[in-house]
């Protein structure tokens, strides 16, 4: 699973970063000795979380088949993610309030207690309580690298400082599947978990002394009436995503093999609370389509929604479906990360000749044929067609991703570049969530009523399939062209 986060250097409600306060200027450029620190201890931290994100989804067959539980399969990784979505709410909310010390501790905390749980966990149940708390330490950890990036490194540098946080998503992506086996196949998939304990902890004694010197950003009165007002807003925020983490947790539990009646209830006090809640956290028309940022937010959760709906199950796919071997289905995780990047720089190159709406109607298009061939794999094509799979959909991924996020930023209005592109961060974790969850669902369905795993993948596949021709009609929607605002 590759996944690289829009860089946002502003809080949760995209307050632009404070000039950094540091005499001197550039010399020494981004390792100088004063900030080597906490450049380096940003940057670590970032690859660990990155690396135990990329890591899990090539070991969890044969986690599934230590611990049992195929009905839980799913909130392996939604109920990373959900936690994930609150993590970077309340990371961002309390450095603007309490600096980021409080935050970073706090994330780090917990990404690192569910790294311990996971190692040790003795059932499914156990396994998910773990990811939930790693995913909460693993949204506060890169928000709060963001915000320390605007308030610790000069703005002349912040382009490279965000250069070298990216690689540090796509390292991890590239070796991560495949380290992640190595140690599996070695030690054990415990071992996946509880190796990183050290390092996060070495990081965090690098990081948190360059921390400290950051306090929440200067120049603001807590009487000051806008100051307040914001804080209202960022509150109101934070209710808001907790309505909708609660609302989509309680709809993927019903399908979680919880009885009849139980699912029932959940289902209908779960989705009109989780559409509420994204009714008041996405730009207005986002779930009509509405031409210009709504529909390029809305876009951006489809993508990820029938992207992830088939990368978490790819392995599943391989190994318990078609009963290949797990390196196999590694490999088709890491080759979908050097397509997924090759992806990035072709429409780096191309989108102001083709345009944000034909990338994005290629890149869907791709990814669908992609899954369209592990549907394949899972009816009984050769399982080696799952790395060719896997590389076209990770090729379309990379094709209609960042263009989405450039499409954005350029139509917002000045000053609200920080909201657009909150907008469209949440809109990518629900996409995941969502995708991740609902595929988990049918996994968790076929389970209950005796399906063998390849018919249950097939369904997954299908689901993902219908997101990924969905996206290419809902590009449509999009404009033809970057608008004119971007530079």
């Amino acid at each position: 699973m590759s996944l690289e986060p829009t860089p946002l250097p502003a809080d949760a409600e995209g307050t632009p970063p404070q000039p950094s306060a540091e005499p001197g200027g550039l010399d020494a450029g981004l390792f100088a000795p004063r900030r080597r620190q906490l450049v380096v201890g940003l940057v670590l931290t970032v690859t660990l979380v990155a690396f135990e994100a990329m890591a899990i989804a090539a070991i969890m067959p044969d986690v599934k088949d230590d611990l049992g539980g195929l009905g839980l399969y799913g909130w392996v990784f939604s109920g990373f993610f959900l936690g994930s979505l609150l993590g970077i709410v309340v990371a961002g909310q309390l450095a603007d309030s309490r600096g980021l010390v409080l935050p970073y501790v706090v994330g780090l905390g917990l990404f690192t207690t569910g790294l311990l749980i996971g190692g040790g966990a003795v059932s499914m149940p156990v396994l998910v309580v773990g990811r939930v708390l790693q995913g909460f330490g693993a949204g506060a950890i890169p928000a709060i690298g963001y915000t320390a990036v605007g308030r610790g490194i000069p703005g002349p540098l912040r382009p490279k400082m965000f250069a070298v946080m990216s690689t540090a998503w796509v390292v991890p992506g590239l070796v991560g599947p495949s380290a992640a086996l190595l140690v599996e196949h070695v030690l054990s998939w415990r071992a996946v978990f509880l190796v990183l304990v050290p390092l996060v902890l070495l990081a965090g004694v690098m990081t948190v002394p360059a921390l400290a010197t950051m306090g929440p950003p200067e120049g603001v009165d807590a009487d000051d009436v806008e100051h307040r007002e914001r804080r209202a807003a960022q509150a109101l925020r934070l209710r808001q995503v907790v309505l909708l983490v609660v609302g989509v947790g309680a709809a993927f539990a019903a399908v979680s093999g919880v009885p009849g009646v139980v699912a029932a209830t959940l289902v209908l006090f779960g989705v009109p609370l989780a559409v509420n809640a994204l009714v008041h956290l996405l730009p207005a028309g986002t779930l009509r389509l509405d031409r210009g940022i709504p529909a390029t937010v809305a876009v951006r959760g489809i993508l990820t929604f029938g992207f992830f709906a088939a990368d978490a199950y790819v392995p599943l796919a391989v190994v318990d479906g078609r009963g290949g071997s797990s390196w196999i289905a590694g490999a088709a995780l890491t080759v979908s990360a050097l397509t997924w990047t090759a992806g990035s720089w072709i429409q780096a190159r191309s989108i102001d000749q083709v345009g944000p709406q034909r990338l994005d109607r290629i890149g869907f298009g791709a990814l669908a044929v992609g899954i369209a061939l592990m549907l394949g794999v899972a009816l009984g094509l050769p399982v080696g067609l799952a790395v060719v799979a896997w590389a076209v959909s990770g090729f379309g991924i990379g094709i209609a991703y960042a263009p989405q996020a450039v499409t954005v930023l350029a139509s917002a209005k000045p000053g609200e570049e920080g909201k657009a592109s909150a907008a469209i961060q949440l809109s990518d974790a629900v996409g995941i969530a969502l995708g991740t969850g609902v595929a988990g669902g049918v996994i968790s369905i076929g389970d209950g009523r005796g399906w063998p795993v390849d018919h249950s993948v097939t369904w997954v596949f299908v689901l993902a399939l219908g997101g990924a021709l969905g996206g290419v009609l809902a590009s449509g929607r999009i404009p033809e062209r970057v608008p004119a605002q971007a530079t």
